[in-house]
């Protein structure tokens, strides 16, 4: 099978390649392959799986709307199943954003969403312009690349984003953090900057293929202050940081922010796609047809949305995570002076990062990173990369580990990283 695909898929293929299992079997983080290995998936459909694999209320719900013969193909009808996500979704907004919100459901992916939001906001202003971050990763469509990190030539402003080990200006913390705010207001309010008043900022508020950088409070709290003064929205891009996955139930909720816009997927639709922009009234100044898909209405992820976003909800698993994440940094920091590849671990609930060097000269050490890849899959242990250079090593596991499971996957990965710095 893996020559098979390897003859007749496309060379953009990316998981396939550095994950070289065909699996046939799976139940909560565990994946079991054609060949009887069993692996523990801390990459979980890159964030999307919150509640793991096959999770019972899950399957559940997806078998309640195959049994019911409901269509499941609706284009952007109203259905029972859709009011009932629509109400749960709103339920768990933040509260500033619920009272007095619209949603647009988008075709199957994040990217679309992201679309869908930056022509929100340019619609709604009359202006073109956005403003986005270096690091950033929104998507592979145009528009989505374009305020992405690597994007060439497009009118995007690229502003500084926080971070610590690597900080712009040479500080890090919360200096870094201020000088990274003060550049933000200066450039919008100098008249001679060349950026014109943007349509809107969007910002991630923890960065994850950009490496696992988490905003700091302070400054996503300086982020909303100085773009509502300026009348500017401020888009948040939660699709991977959403449903409880940082230790809140969306990442603003840790800065207290509420955005104007939320693009929202991954972990929305329960493991099947589903993509949704959520905004404030006031920006619904679309035409009908203003942005369309035919894949709107995916009633099965929905059903299995619905059940999700109760599920995390319910029993508390935001908060579980933010517990169980901070323990596991502690672990991870732990390996620091004993392997001096390892320079820095970062991230916010069960969204990690351990970024990989080289000890000499403190560069990035991709290689080194991918040597860590394969040794931990040679351990049943599924991660994979991100960040600058491809050198950071992301987990990304369900929010239902356990502290046996969690143990399990620290140990794998602790092996893993001698075993690989010695090839």
């Amino acid at each position: 099978m893996l020559r098979r695909q390897a003859q007749r898929e496309s060379a953009a293929r990316t998981y396939a390649r550095s994950l070289p299992i065909v699996p046939v079997r799976a139940r909560g983080l565990t994946i079991e392959g054609a060949d009887g290995r069993r692996y523990l998936d801390c990459l979980s459909g890159a964030g999307t799986l919150a509640l793991g694999h096959n999770h019972p209320v899950v399957l559940e719900a997806i078998r309640g709307v195959l049994d019911s013969g409901a269509p499941l193909h609706v284009l952007d009808l109203a259905t029972p199943v859709k009011d009932a996500f629509t109400t749960e979704l709103f339920a768990s907004l933040p509260a500033g954003l619920a009272a007095d919100a619209r949603i647009q459901f988008c075709g199957p992916a994040g990217t679309d969403a992201v679309e869908a939001a930056l022509t929100l906001v340019r619609t709604a202003t009359g202006r073109s312009g956005m403003l986005a971050f270096t690091g950033a990763y929104h998507g592979m469509t145009a528009g989505a690349l374009a305020v992405s990190g690597g994007a060439p030539d497009v009118r995007v402003t690229r502003l500084p984003y926080p971070q610590d080990y690597r900080c712009p200006f040479g500080v890090g913390g919360p200096e870094g953090a201020e000088l990274s705010d003060r550049w933000t207001r200066n450039l919008l309010d100098d008249p001679k900057s060349g950026v014109a008043a943007p349509a809107g900022m969007i910002v991630e508020p923890v960065q994850g293929e950009g490496g696992v950088h988490p905003a700091p409070d302070a400054w996503l709290r300086g982020m909303r202050e100085l773009t509502a003064a300026r009348g500017i929205p401020l888009i948040a891009d939660e699709v991977q940081t959403g449903v409880g996955r940082t230790g809140a139930f969306w990442g603003v909720d840790h800065a207290g922010v509420v955005p104007d816009v939320m693009v929202l997927s991954k972990a929305i639709g329960g493991s099947l796609p589903l993509a949704v922009i959520v905004y404030r009234a006031e920006l619904d100044r679309w035409t009908p047809g203003a942005h369309a898909g035919t894949f709107r209405g995916n009633q099965l992820a929905m059903a299995a949305g619905t059940a999700t976003l109760a599920y995390v909800r319910e029993n508390g698993l935001a908060e579980r995570a933010g517990t169980l994440g901070a323990r596991m940094l502690t672990a991870l920091r732990g390996l620091m002076p004993a392997h001096a590849c390892v320079g820095d671990v970062r991230g916010r609930g069960l969204m990690i990062g351990v970024e990989l060097i080289d000890p000499d000269s403190g560069a990035a050490a991709p290689e080194l990173a991918v040597a860590v890849r394969e040794a931990c899959l040679d351990r049943g242990l599924i991660v994979e990369l991100g960040g600058r250079r491809s050198s950071v090593v992301r987990l990304l596991p369900p929010l239902t580990l356990t502290d046996e499971q969690a143990a399990a996957v620290l140990d794998r990965l602790a092996d893993a990283i001698p075993a690989a710095s010695r090839r």
